[in-house]
């Protein structure tokens, strides 16, 4: 398969090599370190979110958490719009690319209390099945963030990469979501994890 630098008439295939290694190594990295992070740091359940604390703090994160899903739906909407792969419209105009990746930096942004509240509210917590998605997919998400950056920066990689990292990144936010907010605002329920 070619990759987008190819089509456009260069790239050697030791930096094809060198940024698939980038692509791979980094987001790695970035999981392990979020998970180190998580298992060494000493879980402090008062821990408060934005001057809420204990199941407030919870309700918070779970609503935000919501807000994050609905970000991230958006995000797929627009990408699905640039690619004209959305039924019924045209491909869009340029101010939908910007838009997609203005409002992706905020969605990472967005995150990013969430993600610091429950590493420092609970770790990495492998009690339950929930809880274990929750941690790991935690993890994971902030490898594909990286992943995405890398993909979208390198014109040496294989074009499905790009498409493949944002469906991830979907994927992961509305798994945290299942495991997290569904399930905190279901008063501790959700198909599949009765409790834990």
């Amino acid at each position: 398969m070619s990759s987008r630098h190819d089509e456009e008439g260069g790239g050697s295939r030791t930096t094809r090599n060198g940024f698939a290694l980038l692509a791979v190594l980094v987001p790695v990295a970035v999981g392990v370190g979020i998970y180190l992070l998580g298992t060494h740091s000493t879980p402090n359940y008062d821990y408060g979110l934005f001057g809420e604390h204990g199941s407030a703090a919870v309700d918070l994160k779970a609503q935000l958490g919501t807000a994050l899903l609905g970000l991230a739906l958006i995000q797929l909407d627009l990408a699905l719009w640039m690619y004209g792969r959305l039924p019924g419209t045209r491909r869009a105009p340029r101010p939908v690319r910007s838009g997609h990746r203005t409002l992706g930096f905020l969605t990472l942004l967005f995150s990013l209390p969430i993600a610091y509240h429950c590493l420092s509210a609970y770790g990495i917590e492998t009690a339950s099945p929930r809880t274990t998605l929750h941690s790991f997919a935690g993890c994971a998400l902030y490898g594909a963030f990286a992943a995405k950056v890398i993909v979208v920066r390198s014109r040496n990689l294989p074009g499905w990469l790009l498409p493949a990292t944002g469906s991830l990144l979907v994927l992961g936010i509305a798994l945290l979501w299942y495991t997290g907010a569904l399930w905190a605002l279901d008063a501790g329920s959700a198909p599949g994890f009765s409790s834990g």
